[in-house]
């Protein structure tokens, strides 16, 4: 199996339609194929404004127009595409969705963001259960490089997930996620480094680039942390397409040093799905 894969996080700003950014996204994958990219990564809501009464207005079912798009670049680019997270309808639920396809264009994963994003802060009132319906799958898939995670921002606030992710496998956890001006200085890498380090894996974290006019202003800052929860690159706030050079195969090296996940005492606890 081959562990060394190239990793590109597109970390661009939400522009006012679907369309426009639909361009944006797929030029951006582009530019990361020819520059190597072998998974690319989208932000959440890469698609639309991040605002909970767009949700709707901007919904498409699986198998819409951009999922059509996004499946056809993966195919032509040759690439692993994270799409990011798109408005999804389904049956009259609106869900906040990530879908991921393979080299051939091949649907692999889909997950729908579990845990909503409701606060009340001084800064930032947010709810996504108003118009958002919360998923219910721990979501993992397998690559030519090892076995992948999938969460959706808030998602990564809830160590259980991480951990069920991990023992179905999960050897890097991708998360295309919204931080805010709040809740990013505040967590942001603090999250992804502790996430990291409990669960012995790498953690991909791609945000939407800064854009101080937009209702819901985001954090950018897309990042890579290392098994031992070091941070091995991470961006600004600015558009930018930040390339990392990661080796699965590392993962094991980490868990057979520092033992970890093999101390558990799965005796007295353990987590299971319902």
């Amino acid at each position: 199996m081959n562990t060394e894969m190239n990793v590109a996080l597109v970390q661009m700003k939400c522009r006012t339609g679907n369309d426009e950014n639909m361009a944006v996204a797929l030029g951006k994958c582009r530019e990361a194929a020819e520059n190597g990219a072998d998974f690319v990564v989208l932000p959440e809501m890469f698609s639309c404004p991040y605002k909970t009464s767009n949700f709707p207005v901007y919904a498409q079912k699986t198998g819409g127009k951009n999922w059509q798009l996004l499946s056809a670049a993966a195919k032509e680019l040759g690439i692993y595409l994270v799409a990011g997270s798109m408005p999804e309808e389904d049956g009259g639920k609106i869900y906040n969705t990530c879908y991921v396809f393979d080299r051939n264009g091949k649907p692999i994963a889909r997950h729908r963001k579990m845990h909503l994003f409701d606060c009340d802060l001084p800064t930032v009132q947010f709810h996504e259960s108003e118009t958002l319906t919360a998923g219910n799958a721990v979501t993992t898939f397998d690559t030519e490089y090892g076995t992948a995670g999938l969460m959706i921002c808030f998602d990564i606030r809830f160590p259980e997930l991480s951990r069920l992710m991990v023992d179905k496998g999960a050897q890097f956890i991708i998360v295309p996620a919204a931080f805010n001006m709040t809740s990013g200085p505040n967590w942001w890498e603090l999250m992804f480094r502790t996430r990291a380090a409990d669960n012995q894996v790498y953690m991909i974290g791609c945000g939407p680039a800064r854009d101080e006019k937009a209702s819901y202003v985001a954090w950018g800052h897309s990042i890579v942390v290392d098994p031992s929860g070091k941070v091995l690159a991470q961006l600004d706030e600015k558009e930018a397409i930040l390339y990392y050079d990661l080796d699965v195969a590392k993962v094991d090296d980490y868990r057979n040093q520092y033992r970890i996940l093999k101390a558990r005492r799965l005796d007295l606890y353990r987590l299971w799905e319902i």
